[in-house]
């Protein structure tokens, strides 16, 4: 068999078995002290509205062997990253002046309990003084890097 640009030497189709690479990085970056539940909570809301903002992100739908389907998901991995309280200001800072995609939560959202309570909170604080548990930046791999600067992966 020919080796031809789509597949490889023993003539396996390498287009459909070749890593793939995104220039795009999905990173939330969490607060170090939050409990176990607060840091699923927050990473769940923080990924939330990225599909809508950012289209791309989202892959095509699943379907098991059976033909049942599912909800399409992302079509990259989303990193998630830990740091202190001042790591959060910094990036928080770094991803507004790169005007990088981003969603944050603040310890004020622990106590509302639905949207629109949520968004008042946020609205009420300046955002110097947000007090920052969680944040998801989207963007260019090495934007999103010199954002996260200073934190570390989640264990």
């Amino acid at each position: 068999m020919r080796n031809t640009p789509e597949t490889d030497a023993a003539g396996t189709d390498t287009a459909d078995t070749a890593p793939i690479r995104f220039d795009t990085k999905i990173a939330v970056l969490l607060r170090e002290d939050l409990e176990p539940w607060q840091r699923l909570n927050v990473t769940a809301f923080l990924v939330s509205g990225l599909g809508t903002a950012a289209p791309e992100v989202i892959g095509e739908p699943y379907e098991d062997a059976d033909g049942t389907p599912y909800l399409p998901m992302f079509r990259q991995p989303v990193l998630v990253f830990e740091g202190t309280k001042e790591t959060l200001t910094a990036a928080h800072g770094r991803a507004l002046s790169r005007s990088l995609p981003r969603a944050v939560f603040t310890s004020d959202l622990f106590g509302t309990g639905n949207d629109r309570d949520n968004r008042a909170a946020v609205r009420a604080v300046p955002t110097d003084q947000l007090d920052l548990v969680g944040l998801l930046v989207y963007g260019p791999r090495n934007g999103v890097d010199k954002v996260l600067k200073g934190a570390k992966m989640h264990p």
